[in-house]
């Protein structure tokens, strides 16, 4: 079973999609003239804005539900793992992946805000399958998107995230990974029933925490190494290139695992992000664009960097010897990849202390991730159930994942990973493909936000006037704004501005 996997992980995973990542990435931050950094002022300005309503969530909250997405086991066990395959060159890729990737982010994200809807909850729906339809036409290739995002989403990825939290809990405190599973489970299961809400009020408050203690860790830790960081920027740069003796035949593994699991990481291009960013109550789609872009830069450029520079500046792997390909293998014994490796960097600096707070960090990772998978899962439920309702469906899913979470806590974690890419690479061609087709709104938005800024506005969003078609919840907002306004008085309700009566 496991050689299939790989098979399948190797053909979904092949040089055209490592590549596709990488050029529609550069395409984006030409044809948004580098938003990224022109925009990074902006990104800032509008992270903290609040504009919550009945319907949506705030910014902010929506940012936190796509960073507990974003920010997982992908960024602990990840980023050790393309280390251990690709060297430290794997680092810079992902770095290139983030900057570049956060322009694919923002044309994703704007694309979710123009074409979300409402669903029977009157909550905010939205992703790729909602703007596949509505914008390209094309209603069978939304229905593949969406279940394919409900396999992965539901049924694959999770069981990445519950058996890195085992393995990183039985490396700490020896606890056995049915244990672990049994936890994941009870805590999952008190979430993923409580709603929408529920989802982005416990995002808001758990991920920012995790991911500061994370970073500052880092910043310890390096700081406890500062001798080593100048070699190790310089080796990191070397060996992307292929100019190290040691690293220099990994040159192709190097793009290949940096964007592998750079994408794995921040979900650029993937889709997924693109979901809660339509939760967001904002007044143009283009707000909630810039805050997701921003979002790749907290995943790749401030966590993975972390994780990074903790296994690199402290020695765990021996990047030191030259000339032969066992520079990768770690100098303790007996750890296994992924995160044992970051255990292994961070107990070497602070014995006792440091594999039980990775551990911690990655429980609050990994955790917060599968909570995201379930809330992307369900939306693309919602997409399925928009004309015929089938309540058992949510329900099937929540089983569904849960017995994944179970599963995965116990098994291999080859094959475990293997399955992931599969969910993910799988995602990242379908929605690729539709974003190359349907840029024009996102770009269009763009150029219309940045107009009313210059002209000292608070961007408003009227798609009739950039003649962006099926837009459909916007241009009922506006209407809604437009229609006059009703008093009530005592002979009945009348308008606010009512034509003077006739003479009697």
């Amino acid at each position: 079973m496991t050689e299939w996997i790989n098979r399948i992980n190797d053909l979904v995973w092949s040089n055209a999609l490592i590549y596709l990542c990488l050029g529609v990435g550069l395409y984006f931050s030409l044809r948004t003239r580098f938003m990224q950094l022109r925009g990074f002022g902006e990104m800032l300005r509008l992270m903290f804005k609040s504009e919550k309503s009945a319907a949506g969530v705030s910014s902010f909250q929506a940012l936190a539900m796509s960073l507990s997405g974003r920010v997982g086991t992908g960024n602990i066990a990840g980023v050790a793992t393309a280390i251990y395959y690709g060297g430290p060159g794997a680092v810079f890729w992902m770095w290139m992946m983030a900057f570049l990737g956060a322009s694919t982010a923002y044309v994703e994200s704007t694309l979710a805000q123009v074409y979300k809807e409402t669903d029977s909850n009157g909550q905010y729906r939205g992703g790729p399958a909602y703007y596949i339809e509505k914008a390209m036409g094309q209603k069978w290739y939304a229905w593949i998107f969406a279940v394919a995002t409900v396999i992965a989403m539901g049924l694959l990825l999770p069981g990445v995230q519950a058996n890195s939290i085992a393995a990183g809990v039985e490396n700490a405190w020896k606890i056995p990974s049915h244990y672990t599973a049994a936890a994941i489970v009870l805590a999952l299961g008190c979430i993923i029933f409580g709603g929408v809400k529920r989802i982005a009020s416990f995002a808001e408050i758990v991920v920012p925490f995790m991911a500061l203690a994370y970073i500052l860790m880092a910043v310890v830790i390096t700081v406890m190494n500062i001798g080593q960081v100048p070699e190790m920027m310089s080796l990191i740069v070397r060996s992307a290139f292929g100019m190290d003796a040691g690293f220099g035949a990994l040159l192709g593994l190097a793009i290949q695992w940096g964007v592998k699991r750079g994408v794995y990481s921040n979900e650029a291009g993937q889709g997924s992000g693109a979901h809660p960013a339509a939760a967001a109550e904002v007044s143009h789609p283009a707000k909630q664009g810039y805050v997701q872009a921003f979002s790749i830069y907290v995943d790749t450029l401030l966590v993975c960097t972390a994780t990074a520079f903790m296994v690199l500046a402290t020695g765990s792997y021996n990047v030191k010897q030259v000339g032969s390909t066992e520079l990768l293998v770690n100098k303790l014994p007996g750890v296994a990849t992924g995160p044992g490796y970051t255990q292994a960097a961070v107990e070497s600096m602070l014995p006792g202390f440091g594999a039980s707070f990775v551990a911690l960090a990655l429980m609050f990772f990994a955790f917060t991730t599968i909570v995201a998978y379930y809330y992307m899962a369900e939306t693309n439920v919602s997409y399925i159930n928009r004309k015929v309702h089938r309540p058992w469906l949510s329900l099937v899913l929540k089983v569904a994942m849960i017995a994944s979470v179970s599963y995965g806590a116990v098994k291999s974690a080859d094959a475990a990973w293997a399955l992931g890419d599969i969910g993910v690479g799988l995602m990242a061609w379908l929605n690729i493909i539709a974003i190359i087709i349907l840029q024009k709104p996102a770009l269009l938005c763009l150029k219309d936000y940045e107009a009313q800024k210059k002209a000292g506005l608070d961007p408003v969003f009227d798609p009739d006037k950039l003649g962006i078609k099926n837009a459909d919840l916007w241009r009922e907002r506006l209407s809604r704004q437009a229609a006059p306004a009703v008093v009530a008085k005592p002979n009945g309700p009348s308008l606010s501005n009512p034509q003077p009566r006739s003479p009697s």
